[in-house]
């Protein structure tokens, strides 16, 4: 074989190899998009189906779940028998109530209260002035919308579901949360944020390695946002050969004892 030919072999080899780690991490990613070839090339935020700014004070909706608190009383606000039914438990003691369809709420000694349409904080100056004027000293109301919350899938050290409890929580907020990225597999230009209708969904790419890309608006979350981060393309490639190399080896025990009963037998 002449140096050519070995070098034709080489970079067919390399091709295939290349071409095997773009689908093995394609595999590893949940939800592509055809538009996420972008992610090698973005600087920054890339915006596909740009749908405007968003909410940067969450408004309060119809079946929006609230937890409110007096901090300065440590047992108001939790569970107790005096809680309507349109209630459900926050952690272990904390009771949530559900906004009805006409956008009320219904709460323990003032009734029901109308908050559809405002914001966490007009909530909460709303109810500080009519427990106020009914119940309490000075009241310092909290309220905390539960239902609130943003999804993260991928490379992570930690997945799941994360409440946006405080009106301009950003990307990085909950980062910090999530206790930053898997710095071995996660590739940091692969960050995908699908946001909106879910059939018509707007997706922000963002490149974590420029440290420019914080200063976008887009990167201030909304609800029902979904995050995503892809593994790089070796850590795929890498977890798709060591489950070929699991499946093969079982293989490879059972032809070893089949030639070795073979070779005694003859």
């Amino acid at each position: 074989m002449n140096k050519n030919s070995t070098l034709n072999y080489f970079l067919a080899a390399l091709f295939i190899l290349l071409f095997s780690a773009c689908g093995a991490r394609k595999e590893r990613t949940l939800f592509n998009a055809a538009t996420d070839v972008v992610t090698d090339s973005i600087k920054q935020v890339y915006v596909v189906n740009d749908q405007g700014a968003g909410e940067i004070y969450y408004k309060i909706k119809v079946n929006d779940q609230l937890a409110v608190r007096n901090l300065q009383d440590r047992e108001f606000g939790v569970k107790n028998s005096t809680a309507s039914a349109a209630t459900a438990t926050v952690g272990t003691n904390v009771t949530s109530y559900q906004v009805d369809a006409d956008g009320n709420v219904n709460l323990p000694a003032i009734g029901k209260v109308a908050v559809l349409g405002l914001t966490r904080k007009e909530i909460a100056n709303k109810l500080q002035t009519l427990y106020g004027d009914k119940l309490l000293v000075d009241p310092i109301i909290e309220v905390t919308v539960v239902n609130v919350k943003v999804t993260l899938l991928g490379e992570f050290n930690k997945q799941g579901n994360f409440l946006l409890e405080r009106d301009n929580t950003t990307l990085i907020d909950i980062l910090g949360e999530a206790g930053g990225i898997n710095t071995k597999t996660a590739d940091p230009k692969t960050l995908k944020i699908i946001r909106g209708d879910r059939s018509n969904p707007e997706i922000i790419y963002v490149n974590l390695n420029d440290i420019n890309s914080l200063s976008s608006k887009k990167l201030i979350l909304q609800n029902n946002d979904l995050i995503l981060l892809q593994p790089t393309k070796s850590s795929a490639l890498s977890e798709k050969l060591q489950g070929i190399n699991n499946m093969i080896q079982p293989v490879l025990v059972l032809l070893n004892v089949a030639l070795l009963i073979f070779t005694i037998s003859r």
